[in-house]
């Protein structure tokens, strides 16, 4: 056996679950494909003692501290299959290197799905935005703007109000009834039905919104809830459980991270509704203790009295 666990995914949920088992002297490798999702933000907010770092730098600190583990092996490459064994499971490469261990951790990311609009996919990440908890506070009381794509728009727009003057651009979703419309109001927010064209502004700031009437809406910021997809079909492969969620599929788990497929956990974004990189490392520490712990009773656990 080449590993105990191997982790697809180098970013925050898997490098947090190779530390533990590394400090757990267990054999290691991680793959990764250096695409982290949050890699178009210049700075990670809310992750303890780290605000307002740049997310690969975080990453490129997490992966010295990872490898100077012996125990560690960090592979740059893409995991293209997963076979079950007698004894675990075998993973294929892009390149053709086949490595094997007892037990697996899907921590491969997300990738998200921005609507086709000219201007808005190069502020992604900057001045168009998914989560207010992690960029938020930068755009305090500027003029503020949601993007619906989904029935939930609504109450997005109505938690983004609490960072500023907020406008609802419905850009082809229904109008919200009376009443939803009742509490819009009262929180403040302004409700614009004509379909978004453009976005404007210098550089990755945005200054505008072009509508399909020719006027342009001042806008500092716009926050999407964007749906995503899994960055990698290993999960279905292997047969793991999905959960449907107003954001697209993610993995099912247990309170240990395990998916339903026995050996094989998953963490992070893939794995979890809500997202962030403070709760995507949690996970990684959960799935890694987990994986050790199967590992060393792989009966499980059993206390009696």
């Amino acid at each position: 056996m080449d590993h105990d666990v191997i982790i697809i995914g180098g970013s925050f949920a898997g490098l947090s679950a190779a530390i533990y088992l590394a400090r757990a002297r267990r054999k290691v490798c991680v793959l990764d494909t250096g695409l982290p999702r949050n890699r178009f933000a210049p700075q990670s907010h809310g992750f303890f003692a780290q605000d307002g770092n740049a997310p690969e730098a975080m990453l490129a600190t997490a992966r010295l501290q990872v490898a100077a583990y012996p125990t560690v092996e960090l592979i740059q490459g893409k995991a293209e299959t997963v076979t079950p064994t007698n004894q675990g499971f075998s993973v294929t490469l892009a390149d053709g290197q086949s490595l094997q261990a007892s037990k697996l951790i899907l921590a491969f990311g997300l990738r998200d799905e921005l609507p086709a609009i000219p201007g808005l996919a190069e502020r992604w990440g900057k001045s168009v935005l998914h989560c207010p908890y992690c960029h938020g506070f930068e755009f305090s009381g500027q003029q503020l703007g949601v993007l619906a794509v989904s029935p939930l728009s609504v109450h997005q727009a109505m938690l983004i109000a609490e960072w500023g003057p907020t406008t609802l651009f419905l850009n082809g979703q229904p109008v919200p009834d009376a009443e939803m419309q009742k509490e819009l109001t009262a929180r403040g927010v302004q409700i614009e039905t004509t379909p978004v064209t453009q976005l404007t502004g210098a550089g990755a700031q945005l200054g505008a919104l072009v509508l399909a009437d020719g006027r342009e809406v001042i806008t500092d910021a716009l926050y999407i809830g964007v749906r995503s997809h899994l960055n990698s079909p290993i999960a279905a492969q292997l047969g793991c459980q999905m959960e449907d969620t107003w954001f697209g599929q993610i993995i099912k788990t247990d309170e240990f991270k395990m998916t339903s497929v026995p050996g094989v956990y998953a963490a992070g974004d893939i794995a979890r509704g809500m997202h962030s990189a403070t709760w995507a490392s949690a996970d990684g520490v959960t799935a890694g203790t987990a994986a050790h712990r199967e590992l060393v009773f792989p009966q499980g656990i059993s206390i009696t009295r």
